[in-house]
């Protein structure tokens, strides 16, 4: 069952950028909610009690007038001065009761304030009515011989001071919220581009070196990023220029000792020390391969589709049998070489082990997917990780006859996660061994 927490992370913004304007924002908006409460219940509270005190005196000083000349004449010159003077219309009927003098169970906030003030201004019992007219309030008062009906204008009791404060407050709410937003952008928009070009180094594309920029914090994060790109550019070339160092200097005494055993005559031993030397050369030339996916080839536009056909086609030639399927064109970024190597190594080493090899490539959502199977004797599952270290082989499905110094998976992986990809071995629905790859997009 989800808690509380849970919940709460599931409706918060996910960027850091909504997450800021929710802490800038949230505490002010919540001020101002505050604010506009506590004006708001008691603006209305001191303007609607003056509001309707004034038209409670203003209904009195109108009986006061009728009470000084009770005739029809001066009731009728009465309720024309208070229509007049005060907006209100008033209407004199002779002998009439009200029904109804007690407040409605349920009276809203202008029905009180009104009936308390006339109340203590006319001491009559009343019944007020302030929802039957959209534009008017009702009043009627019981008179001794009479019901005194009173229409008064609403918005005699409503000022526009208080919507106008609540849209004050909106707006500025509104202002604020843009100038958090324009203010926050700015300082976002440099951790995404340091994200993203960590994400462009992890996908062994070539890097420029990022501009410090923004808070003290992202420069701080940017230098950092920055030196860890010149260390790994400079560890990596070293170990290049080191692999690739040794190998071609082995190649000097191996060639003096093919030499050597070329002049010297057939035997038992002479042929062993000559297969020595020709697994020596397999393992120098590994080297060499290791040491070249390592090496600087530029980044460039690579149609992925050219590059696998390409290697299927060389596989062909010498007499693999081999299925390939490819949806459209694949282009990416990519070095075109390395790639080429890679799906070389995976090609053929399962044309090693199989007799039926599949190769398929088509696009997902945000990568490319290669798979390589064969119905071969496979790798078991737990040694399927091991595979990937240099130099090692598994006796049971890759002895020293079928070639090969351990390092084709090697390459492969370190090819696939030079792009920033993944690569895994999987059960093949062929039978034997799939080699699956995954390259961003």
């Amino acid at each position: 069952m989800p808690t509380l927490s849970d919940i709460v992370k599931r409706f918060l913004p996910k960027t850091l950028l909504g997450r800021s304007l929710l802490i800038i924002v949230s505490p002010l908006i919540l001020l101002q909610v505050f604010s506009t409460w506590v004006f708001f219940e008691r603006h209305w509270d001191t303007v609607a009690v003056r509001l309707a005190r004034g038209l409670a005196g203003d209904i009195f000083a109108t009986m006061e007038l009728i009470r000084q000349n009770p005739t029809p004449d001066g009731r009728a010159a009465a309720f024309e001065f208070a229509r007049t003077n005060f907006q209100i219309r008033m209407e004199w009927r002779e002998g009439a009761i009200l029904e109804h003098t007690k407040p409605s169970p349920d009276p809203g906030r202008l029905e009180r304030v009104l009936r308390r003030e006339v109340e203590f201004r006319v001491k009559r019992p009343m019944f007020i009515d302030t929802e039957s007219l959209e534009d008017d309030v009702v009043i009627a008062i019981q008179l001794p011989d009479a019901v005194l009906r009173i229409v008064a204008p609403r918005k005699r009791l409503f000022t526009s001071t208080t919507y106008l404060f609540i849209a004050l407050m909106a707006g500025s709410s509104m202002i604020l919220f843009a100038v958090a937003m324009m203010f926050m952008r700015n300082q976002v928009r440099p951790i995404r581009r340091l994200a993203a070009a960590a994400d462009a180094l992890g996908k062994g594309r070539e890097v420029p070196l990022f501009r410090l920029q923004g808070a003290s914090e992202v420069r701080q994060a940017a230098a950092a990023f920055n030196l860890m790109r010149d260390r790994l550019q400079r560890q990596m070339a070293q170990r290049t220029e080191m692999l690739a160092g040794v190998s071609h200097d082995l190649r000097t005494p191996l060639t003096r000792m093919k030499l050597q055993l070329a002049m010297l005559e057939n035997g038992a031993a002479v042929d062993e020390l000559k297969a020595d030397v020709v697994e020596m050369e397999r393992m120098v030339e590994g080297y060499l391969a290791f040491a070249r996916g390592e090496g600087m080839e530029p980044v460039a536009p690579t149609n992925l589709r050219d590059v696998v056909e390409d290697v299927v086609a060389s596989a062909r030639r010498s007499g693999a049998d081999i299925d390939l399927t490819v949806e459209g064109a694949l282009v990416l970024p990519l070095r075109k070489e390395s790639v080429r190597r890679c799906m070389a190594n995976l090609v053929s080493n399962a044309m090693m082990h199989g007799d039926r090899v599949a190769v398929a490539v088509r696009r997902l959502a945000d990568a490319i997917e290669v798979t390589v199977d064969d119905d071969g004797p496979g790798i078991p599952e737990v040694e399927r990780e091991t595979v990937f270290r240099p130099f090692r082989r598994l006796d049971a499905s890759r002895n020293v006859e079928t070639g090969g110094v351990g390092l084709g998976l090697t390459i492969a992986r370190d090819v696939v996660h030079g792009h920033g990809g993944e690569i895994a071995l999987e059960d093949s629905p062929l039978g034997g061994l799939r080699a699956r790859i995954r390259l961003p997009v």
